[in-house]
């Protein structure tokens, strides 16, 4: 396993390179800019066909500078200064625990100083610049994708909130024993509480942008399927504990020109240190678990990759707003609850049902799937009418 890109460079060059970058929160960006491009490229299409309208958004020309922009950027610099002169100072401190440095309050006061001589400076430019013309307000009518910056930096924020409220809800005794921890830690989080409190940030911004839901949730469909396969790279690469169930059965023969891994995985130098301590190996991340499980991430990475490919061959063939997003719902849920069945999961018992979180939501999202298919049908075939 590969804690950090460094671990990653060094097992395929032979050389070691401290960097500040674990492999999980690496492919967790990279899976925010596959979604981006792909959702930007279906709402350009979308505004190209005539399906999407642009739309309007005012901007304010040499707005004056006044006191409240020369405190803004002062502090905000400042900050800026502060954790990265001290991470030029103290590179190790950054690369052995890149998370932990940053939420510290462990900072250089040289750099706040030089932060905050900087924004008020580049302040004072645009005060200058400004000086002397007219305010005015401009109207520019631009195509959906323009918000992309935006909806994908709400997307970001509103998605890491709501996995890690769902993970804890989830897992309520890690939040008792440890709030802080669990609650600032990048480990443990939940994909559909990030898929649920971001959906509703995202439409709730682009509603008030003017961008008709239907259209829009289509548009992202394909991306966040692709999102989840690049970022379950990042689970199966760092060991982040979304691995499956014991598996100590053979190998089945039509598995037998794969590596052993693919069936049963030890998850050596996992980045949670579970497990028992592999002989010969120094250093922070030197355990492996006990026995092999089902390196479930690997399959989902297969699976969500090959369902992102179905809905993009798909996506002009579907006339039906919102028809897309409800096949992604369904193919989404069904892939989740079939991939549960050999999870490690906190357990739910309602009756005589035993159930995980996942399977809940998925079950849900499967019948609104199926449910939104027949009412936008229907619907489609009226207006055509």
């Amino acid at each position: 396993m590969y804690p950090t890109i460094s671990d990653f460079i060094n097992d395929l060059f032979g050389f070691y390179f401290p960097l500040p970058i674990q492999t999980f929160g690496f492919f967790m960006a990279m899976s925010f800019a596959g979604a981006y491009h792909f959702t930007t490229k279906e709402l350009n299409r979308k505004t190209a066909e005539g399906l999407l309208l642009r739309i309007s958004r005012t901007v304010v020309k040499n707005k004056a500078i006044g006191i409240q922009d020369y405190t803004l950027n002062a502090i905000s610099y400042g900050l800026i200064g502060f954790k990265v002169l001290e991470m030029f100072l103290d590179y190790e401190a950054l690369t052995a625990n890149p998370q932990a440095f940053i939420l510290s309050l462990k900072g250089s006061i040289a750099g706040l100083l030089i932060g905050i001589g900087a924004g008020i400076y580049i302040t004072y430019r645009e005060a200058q610049a400004v000086k002397g013309k007219d305010e005015e307000t401009v109207i520019e009518d631009v195509p959906a994708s323009a918000l992309m910056w935006n909806i994908t930096a709400i997307a970001g924020i509103s998605g890491i909130l709501g996995a890690k409220i769902f993970h804890n809800l989830e897992y309520p005794n890690e939040l008792i024993e440890d709030p802080i921890g669990a609650l600032l830690s990048f480990s443990g989080l939940t994909f559909y509480g990030g898929l649920i409190v971001a959906t509703v940030a995202v439409l709730y911004y682009t509603n008030k942008n003017k961008i008709p839901t239907l259209h829009m949730i289509d548009a992202a469909a394909p991306g966040l399927m692709l999102a989840y396969g690049i970022g379950r790279i990042g689970c199966q690469l760092s060991g982040d504990g979304d691995w499956g169930i014991v598996n100590l059965a053979p190998k089945p023969e039509w598995l037998s020109f794969f590596p052993d891994w693919v069936w049963g995985f030890q998850y050596p130098n996992n980045v949670l240190g579970e497990g028992i301590p592999i002989p010969g190996c120094e250093g922070q991340h030197c355990f492996m678990l006990p026995q092999p499980v089902f390196p479930t991430p690997f399959y989902e990475v297969i699976m969500a990759l090959l369902l992102f490919a179905g809905l993009w061959a798909v996506r002009k063939k579907i006339k039906a707003p919102g028809v897309l997003f409800a096949v992604y719902l369904i193919v989404n849920g069904i892939e989740r609850f079939t991939i549960e069945k050999i999870r490690v999961n906190a357990t739910y018992h309602i009756g005589n049902l035993e159930i995980t979180q996942a399977e809940i939501i998925s079950t849900i999202l499967i019948i609104i799937g199926l449910s939104l298919i027949v009412i936008l049908q229907k619907r489609h075939a009226k207006s055509l009418t």
